[in-house]
């Protein structure tokens, strides 16, 4: 299923929240080598997510994490604008509409439905908050996953060649591109608008985040 979570309600989901932040040190600092901090529980967070971001995870239904997303309006401060400027020809990208998206981790042997499952639960959160576009930087293994489940970005720059690209592109939910994600994640919608709603209600009140 999937969760909608602040990073204020992670306690709440303790098991859950650990998973998510082993997962992500082993995608990014072990399979990818990034330049990431990892503490002594072997979980690697940011500045970012000292922010109160809005998490969107995958759980598994014997309560482990398949997958996640994290996200921040751009109204606030945002990775793209603060690391990211070179890929934007040093524009900021600030907007009510747009949130911006990082830190997309699959578990390790993740079934491809899992990363449909997680764009298809943003169309939805684009739907309820009311949002045209997430911003979001991405390498090049990550624009081959987006192609394969059908929800490729604008690609607004990048930097780098073969394996060593990275890009910064926006991503807008057309019908089309939903219906793909549908078939390729094997969920109905009403059980998306569900787990949505559960988190929300039918008309949500979207927090901010902290400065």
């Amino acid at each position: 299923m999937i969760r909608f979570l602040y990073a204020d309600q992670l306690t709440a989901h303790e098991k859950l929240a650990h998973a998510m932040f082993v997962d992500r040190a082993k995608q990014f600092k072990e399979r990818l080598g990034w330049d990431v901090s990892v503490d002594s529980t072997g979980e690697e967070r940011d500045q970012y997510d000292a922010l109160n971001p809005l998490y969107v995870i995958w759980e598994d239904p014997d309560g482990s994490h398949g997958g996640s997303m994290r996200f921040l309006p751009t109204t606030g401060r945002t990775m793209t604008n603060e690391h990211f400027l070179h890929l934007t020809d040093g524009v900021h990208i600030q907007s009510p509409l747009i949130w911006e998206c990082t830190r997309f981790c699959l578990t390790t042997g993740a079934r491809p439905q899992i990363a449909a499952a997680l764009m298809l639960a943003g169309s939805e959160l684009m739907r309820g908050h009311g949002v045209e576009h997430f911003l979001g930087v991405f390498d090049a293994a990550m624009e081959r996953v987006y192609r394969h489940i059908g929800a490729s970005p604008e690609v607004l720059g990048s930097a780098g060649k073969g394996r060593e690209k990275t890009s910064v592109g926006l991503w807008a939910y057309t019908p089309e591109a939903k219906a793909k994600l549908l078939a390729k994640a094997e969920i109905p919608q009403e059980a998306m608008r569900h787990w949505y709603e559960r988190a929300f209600g039918a008309r949500p009140k979207v927090k901010s985040a902290v400065a």
